[in-house]
């Protein structure tokens, strides 16, 4: 019997590295010129999956969120992790914009991402398992085809390819 080989694709994020990216936009941010004397806040709430930034005005909201979308990308997560959910007033005059973490494919997505798989035409099978999306096939070569052909394309979640056995 020929050996399987298998890999999973998933949106798993290394919360660690996500954590550490928050404590270094909050370090950097106390040292910027342009904050000094104004309000801001990064508030990263663990349970409900959120990143809340605050700050005075819109400006300083982008220039916030410029900061944690570089901190993000030199911890090596993708900005696809934020997903904007709204930018409302908040009290005393400032703004606030409500991020909500992606660290999964929605179902919509991972049916697209297997339909994608089975257009290759190769000798790979794709089933979607919970969070994540189950390859398997023959051939290493035919596997790494199919991941390459994925990392091409534009997906919503952030997209990790973990378990190669």
């Amino acid at each position: 019997m020929a050996k399987e080989y298998s890999f999973d694709i998933s949106a798993k994020i290394n919360m660690q590295s996500f954590k550490d990216a928050i404590n270094l936009v909050d370090r950097e941010v106390a040292n910027r010129y342009d904050f000094k004397g104004t309000t801001y806040e990064v508030t990263y709430k663990e349970k409900e999956k959120q990143l809340v930034l605050v700050a005075s005005s819109d400006n300083k909201l982008d220039a916030l969120k410029d900061v944690v979308i570089t901190k993000l990308l030199k911890q090596g997560l993708s900005s696809k992790v934020l997903e904007a959910l709204k930018t409302e007033d908040s009290s005393g005059g400032n703004r606030k914009l409500t991020y909500k973490i992606v660290d999964y494919i929605e179902s919509k997505e991972a049916k697209k991402i297997t339909a994608e798989i089975k257009a290759l035409k190769l000798k790979v099978n794709a089933q979607i398992e919970g969070d994540s999306i189950r390859v398997k096939g023959q051939k290493l070569d035919d596997l790494q085809k199919v991941i390459a052909h994925i990392r091409s394309m534009e997906w919503e979640a952030p997209l990790v390819f973990e378990n190669m056995r």
